[in-house]
């Protein structure tokens, strides 16, 4: 945001301006939590994390814990009693003063909420985070499934330069995954980590090249114009047979093509976290792209 938490950043307005859309009220871009979005964060038993590296790549995870691990003691102030596992690249991403983004998705109701900001602290108590921004988002595209705890030990952290065959399965067969972004030069806002799904194979893969159609939506328009701002992205995809989670990074544009408007990413680092998710699933029917929403 520019000069107040509620207003659009440049990249944002130019985003809406390419995709030829009226400016969207920022009425619902508060600079602060209501009380439901408070209660709904403690709620939940995972939520997604977005951050920049030292590195100026953006990165995205997903941290679980006991319902409560996410709390709120104001309505500016989240706390996040979690520590990155090591090998999670979000784990240097966390110092004082980064910029932080959170969504909070409930698979089962489709129900989600984002809060971006920048981290407080990040001590033995977990992760501070200041709330700059907060703003709930449609339920649509998000495939309804119940979560179950299991016990799992973490596995191997592998580092690739590209997807290999099981990666690409992984990718190409997804209905579900996140993308981490960041307008660094922006003082406010500019952290954000949002939901992208779709029928399974929607998104395609072309040697190293990552390519997600847009499906109209909020038109907010928060990650291309964050790509307008920082062409870079940080990607998340979540193996929900075998807890394995993916995260990638890579160099972003946008094709501005009407209606079949989509963004590419060109993979620079693959990495795999085996068993990195002590949740289990149990999945629901499909949500159907023709009656649903994005958020962009």
């Amino acid at each position: 945001m520019d000069n107040t938490a509620t207003a659009f950043h440049e990249g944002e307005r130019r985003a809406q301006a390419l995709a030829g859309v009226a400016a969207p009220s920022s009425t619902f871009i508060r600079s602060f939590m209501t009380e439901q979005h408070r209660t709904f964060f403690a709620s939940l038993p995972y939520v997604v994390l977005g951050a920049l590296s030292p590195d100026g790549w953006p990165v995205a995870t997903l941290a679980t814990g006991v319902p409560g691990f996410l709390s709120s003691p104001d309505e500016i102030t989240l706390h996040l009693a979690w520590h990155p596992l090591s090998g999670d690249p979000v784990a240097e991403a966390l110092a004082p003063e980064r910029p932080i983004a959170i969504l909070g998705i409930e698979f089962a109701t489709r129900r989600r909420n984002r809060a971006n900001g920048t981290v407080l602290a990040n001590d033995a108590d977990g992760i501070r985070m200041r709330v700059l921004q907060s703003f709930g988002n449609c339920p649509k595209y998000i495939r309804p499934r119940e979560p179950r705890s299991l016990l799992r030990l973490p596995g191997a952290v592998e580092r690739y330069p590209a997807p290999d065959a099981e990666a690409r399965d992984v990718i190409m067969t997804a209905s579900t995954f996140f993308i981490a972004s960041c307008a660094s030069s922006v003082v406010h806002g500019g952290m954000d980590v949002s939901h992208r799904g779709g029928p399974s194979g929607f998104v395609q893969l072309n040697g190293d090249v990552l390519t997600v159609p847009d499906y109209p939506g909020n038109r907010y328009f928060n990650t291309f114009g964050n790509f307008l701002e920082n062409p870079r992205a940080g990607l998340l995809f979540i193996n929900f047979d075998n807890g394995d989670l993916l995260h990638l990074t890579g160099e972003a544009s946008v094709s501005w093509s009407g209606a079949g408007r989509s963004f590419d990413v060109r993979i620079r680092e693959v990495i795999r976290r085996r068993k990195a998710l002590s949740l289990g699933w149990v999945e629901g029917p499909d949500i159907g792209i023709v009656s649903s929403s994005h958020d962009v």
